[in-house]
C-alpha cells in the first residue's frame, strides 16, 4: 500500500491514542493505531496502562451496549487483566521507591471505533538514582504482550512462534532530555516494505481460552487496519475495487 494513503486511511478508520508514522530506514515504514500506553514518566512519577479484554463494537447501539456489559462482566477477562496488573506492579517495583507502587484504577472500560477494551492504571515513583533507562530495562517487553511469568512466557514464545514478532509488540514513543518519557505498545501496526505490507494484531492465549474466540478477537482488532489497507489500495488504483 502507498504509505501516505495508508496513513491517511488509518487516521480516518482506526483512530487511536497512539497513532504513529515512523520511517525506519530505506523503504521501511511503521504505521500504528495503538490504543495502549506502555510507560509514562513525568518528573519522578511513573504510570502504565495495561490493556486486557476485548469485544467488537456492535452493529446497533443496543448490541454495542450489550457487548460492553458482557466484557465488564467477564470473569475470564477480569482475571487476565488482574494477572497482568500484578506483573506490571512487579516490573515497576524493581525501580520504584519502596511502597510507592499502587493500582490507581484496577479496571475500566475503554471504547474505540472497532473494539471495546478494559484497561488498568498502575503508578509508582522512581527511586533515587533510577531513571527512564532503568525503568525501560525493568519493564520491557510489555507484560500485556508477553504474559506471566514473563521470563518463562518469553521462552515459550521463542519455542512455539514460527516467525519472530519483529516490530510487533515492541514499543515506540519519545524520551525528553530532562528524563520525561511516553511510550506506547506497538500493537495494531502496519509494517511496510517496498514489496508488501504486514498487518499485525493478536490476542492472549490462556489455559481456558477458546481458540475460535481468540481468533475472532484478533480479527476484530485487525478489522480497521485491513479496511484502511483496502481503502488506500482502492485510492491508489483510482477507486477501482
Amino acid at each position: 500500500a502507498d504509505p501516505e494513503r495508508l496513513a491517511a486511511a488509518l487516521r480516518e478508520r482506526a483512530p487511536a491514542a497512539y497513532m504513529a508514522d515512523l520511517e525506519l530506514g530505506p523503504g521501511r515504514r511503521l504505521l500504528s493505531a495503538s490504543p495502549e500506553r506502555f510507560l509514562r514518566v513525568s518528573g519522578r512519577e511513573v504510570s502504565s496502562w495495561p490493556i486486557k479484554g476485548t469485544r467488537p463494537r456492535g452493529e446497533t447501539p443496543g448490541e454495542d451496549e450489550a457487548l460492553a456489559r458482557e466484557l465488564l462482566a467477564s470473569e475470564k477477562d477480569a482475571a487476565e487483566l488482574a494477572m497482568i496488573v500484578d506483573l506490571v506492579r512487579n516490573d515497576l517495583g524493581r525501580v520504584a521507591r519502596p511502597g510507592s507502587v499502587s493500582v490507581r484504577d484496577p479496571r475500566r472500560l475503554q471504547s474505540w471505533p472497532a473494539v471495546h477494551h478494559t484497561v488498568a492504571l498502575v503508578a509508582a515513583e522512581l527511586a533515587e538514582g533510577r531513571d527512564w533507562a532503568d525503568l525501560l530495562a525493568a519493564a520491557f517487553p510489555p507484560g500485556s504482550v508477553t504474559g506471566a511469568p514473563k521470563v518463562r512466557a518469553l521462552e515459550v514464545i521463542e519455542e512455539l512462534e514460527p516467525v519472530r514478532r519483529g516490530l510487533y509488540c515492541g514499543t515506540f514513543g519519545w524520551v525528553g532530555f530532562e528524563g520525561a518519557l511516553d511510550l506506547a505498545v506497538a500493537i495494531r501496526i502496519c509494517d511496510l516494505t517496498p514489496d508488501h505490507t504486514d498487518v499485525h494484531a493478536g490476542g492472549a492465549v490462556l489455559l481456558d481460552s477458546d481458540p475460535s474466540g481468540e481468533e475472532r478477537e484478533a480479527l476484530a482488532k485487525a478489522r480497521a487496519l485491513l479496511a484502511a489497507c483496502r481503502a488506500a489500495r482502492r485510492e491508489s488504483q483510482g477507486g477501482r475495487p
